[in-house]
C-alpha cells in the first residue's frame, strides 16, 4: 500500500466536514500572503474529545518542484477550532497542499494553485 492510497479527497463521503479548505489573501499590514486552512468551514466538524481534528499540515511546492514543509499545527479537542492562519511569502511557490487528521475518519488532503 502507498501513503497516497489512504488519503481522502473531495470525492470521499463526509468531505463537507473533512476536506481542508485553503484560502489565500494579501495582508494589508505586512504585504505578505495570509494563508488560512479551514476544516469544516461550510459544515462544522465535531470538536469533542471523542471526535476531533488532531492536526493540520501545510506544504508547498516551489516552481522548481521542491517540496517544502511550511508548518504543522497541533490542535486540542474542545478548545482549538480546526482553522489555522499563517503569513507566508508565496512568490516562489506554485501549489500549496493541506493535510488534516481526524481521529475517527483518518487523513484528508486538498491543494490549491498559488
Amino acid at each position: 500500500m502507498r501513503f497516497g492510497e489512504i488519503l481522502k479527497t473531495q470525492e470521499a463521503e463526509g468531505k463537507e466536514k473533512h476536506v481542508p479548505l485553503i484560502e489565500i489573501k494579501k495582508c494589508p499590514e505586512c504585504g505578505e500572503d495570509t494563508v488560512m486552512v479551514w476544516v469544516g468551514k461550510e459544515v462544522p466538524h465535531p470538536n469533542t474529545v471523542e471526535h476531533h481534528i488532531k492536526w493540520i499540515q501545510l506544504n508547498g511546492v516551489k516552481q522548481n518542484g521542491q517540496v517544502i514543509h511550511l508548518g504543522t499545527f497541533d490542535l486540542g479537542p474542545v478548545y482549538a477550532l480546526p482553522k489555522v492562519v499563517t503569513h507566508l511569502k508565496l512568490n516562489e511557490f506554485k501549489r500549496l497542499f493541506a493535510l488534516e487528521y481526524c481521529n475517527i475518519h483518518g487523513l484528508w488532503e486538498n491543494s490549491i494553485e498559488v
